[in-house]
């Protein structure tokens, strides 16, 4: 058998020197349209596709298949197919005895192959064999294939194989019990690669729960500590990552078969993306927590809001990405996907045109900040107090005690008048002295207003001042124009009693008349006399045909 092989493989040397003879083809017409190519049916058209394949075809033992990997240069002859089934077989057992292969995730999925790794343009690392004492590098070339490029098993890796010795790729003695084979691996060599996955997250989630055990004993208040909360946020995730990478260190080590520890390197990947995300997901809740109760403590409501909206921004990327970590893991082209998103997410978008518009309008009134949780405002027509800034509305509690809830698109095009930033209150009354009062009265009255405002400690003493104005339809009038150093309204209403009062007990006291609204009517009755029944005579008591009346309280 081995001596039939050889003979092979010199068949192989000989033909591999000479060029390949392709059956003579009728030249299509220049003008012609070539037809598509179709795919290929082994899936070579990428590196990772190439290598995914080949351990397909070993762990389904399908060496005649695993044979079009290799670049052969005659495939149709029976003996090179035999032989490069026997390369196959050879390839397995290097791999399975101590050899290696890129991940799932290292090897590149674009027809291309790599570009940065300082070789050729049709060649790709994907490997390593341990050969004796050395080792030798697994390399595959880009060829054309039935008009499609490919990508197989170079020449300098398949001359390697053929120099290995025969005592180092003959397969094992049989044991007295034969291996269970699952999914094309001994059942012995997956549960000790999932052991040793298992064991190291374990070891790795214990120590991480011992060093937060110990610098919480350490900590005064660990709750509020921010270096507590980034700890124990990240140290379970990064214990999962970790034992990732482990995994990663022991499956290249371990004499175990190529499909099983290529299997679970594959999906490790995945697991470590999962890993980083989960990570990702738990700092930023912990950051979030701790931003949230600083804001609180410093009275910054509406920070509350920016934070929960970045915090579920955050999230949603986070996932996504995980989505796609783990859909690129199974083999699923994401490309296509994302690309059917963002036409699907311009689509949305116009369509939920006033969603977006609320979204925006959130965006500015949480960054403008024109009115906080608490405040008393006026929008439009509505007067209340904030109650809620929410990502999509905001909700204002009247004077009725209603809620209104205005769509945040609206409520930022709106004017809104906010009477909580106050930090003083305007004093304006008129004062309306009567028409009776004599010019010396008038100025005593300006004196003793003045005088009343400047005496006020709660009055700004920046120009507090009353002039007489105006010589009103009813009065002659007086106006106040002062400060009231206060920013509660509330307390705005009690020092606008006292100057009030203050004002009115001034003027009673010096004699001056405040002007009561008054208003004259006057009646006239009809000139034609009334006639009687026979002699024509006004009627006795008959009152003067014109008068009139005044009055100072009211109409007559």
């Amino acid at each position: 058998m081995v001596r039939t092989f050889r003979q092979i493989l010199l068949l192989l040397l000989i033909v591999a020197g000479a060029p390949a003879v392709a059956p003579a083809q009728e030249t299509a017409p220049s003008n012609s349209t070539a037809p598509a190519v179709p795919a290929d049916p082994f899936g070579r058209e990428t590196p990772r596709a190439a290598v995914t394949g080949l351990i397909e075809a070993l762990a389904k033992r399908d060496y005649a298949r695993a044979a079009n990997y290799f670049d052969l240069p005659v495939q149709q002859d029976p003996r090179v197919l035999d032989g490069a089934s026997e390369l196959a077989r050879r390839l397995q057992r290097l791999l399975d005895s101590g050899g290696s292969l890129t991940p799932f995730a290292g090897l590149s999925n674009e027809p291309g192959g790599r570009i940065d790794d300082n070789l050729p343009v049709d060649r790709e690392l994907v490997g390593d064999l341990r050969i004796g004492e050395g080792e030798a590098p697994i390399f595959l070339v880009q060829r054309e294939a039935d008009g499609r490029r490919v990508w197989q098993i170079s020449h300098d890796t398949i001359r390697r194989l053929m120099t290995v010795p025969a005592a180092q790729v003959v397969p094992l003695q049989p044991t007295a019990v034969p291996s269970v084979t699952v999914a094309g691996a001994p059942a012995e060599d997956w549960g000790l690669l999932v052991g040793i996955a298992a064991l190291s997250f374990v070891v790795l989630r214990l120590l991480a729960t011992l060093a937060l055990t110990l610098m919480r004993r350490g900590i005064t208040d660990p709750d509020s500590s921010g270096v507590y909360r980034f700890f124990h946020a990240a140290l379970p995730p990064l214990s999962l990552f970790i034992a990732v990478i482990a995994f990663y260190g022991w499956a290249e080590r371990l004499e175990v078969a190529i499909v099983a520890r290529q299997t679970l390197l594959r999906y490790a990947g995945g697991v470590a993306a999962i890993a980083l995300v989960w990570f990702g997901l738990r700092l930023v809740d912990a950051i979030a927590d701790v931003t949230i109760a600083r804001m609180t403590r410093r009275a910054r409501r509406q920070a509350v809001s920016v934070v929960t909206l970045l915090r579920r921004a955050a999230k949603i990327l986070l996932l996504v990405f995980s989505i796609v970590a783990v859909l690129d893991t199974f083999g699923i082209d994401v490309t296509t996907g994302i690309a059917a998103l963002g036409i699907g997410g311009i689509a949305l978008a116009l369509g939920a045109q006033k969603t977006v518009e609320n979204l925006v309008g959130s965006v500015t009134v949480i960054a403008d900040r024109p009115v906080q949780v608490g405040d008393f405002c006026r929008v439009g027509d509505v007067v209340g107090t904030v109650e809620d800034v929410g990502i999509r509305s905001t909700r204002i509690r009247t004077n009725d005690r209603t809620i209104v809830t205005i769509p945040n698109g609206d409520f930022s095009s709106r004017q809104i008048e906010n009477f909580a930033k106050r930090d003083r209150f305007l004093f304006n009354p008129v004062i309306r002295l009567d028409y009776d009062t004599p010019p010396d009265k008038i100025r005593a009255a300006v004196d003793l207003i003045e005088g009343a405002l400047k005496g006020h400690d709660k009055v700004l003493q920046d120009g507090p001042r009353a002039r007489f104005t105006n010589f009103g339809e009813n009065a002659l009038e007086v106006e106040i124009f002062a400060y009231i150093a206060v920013s509660d309204f509330g307390e705005s209403t009690v020092i606008r009693q006292d100057l009030l009062l203050s004002i009115y007990e001034g003027l009673n006291d010096a004699s001056i008349r405040l002007a009561v609204p008054a208003r004259r009517l006057f009646f006239a009755n009809d000139d034609r006399a009334e006639a009687s029944d026979g002699a024509g005579e006004a009627p006795s008591g008959d009152l003067d045909r014109s008068s009139s009346s005044s009055t100072r309280n009211g109409v007559t």
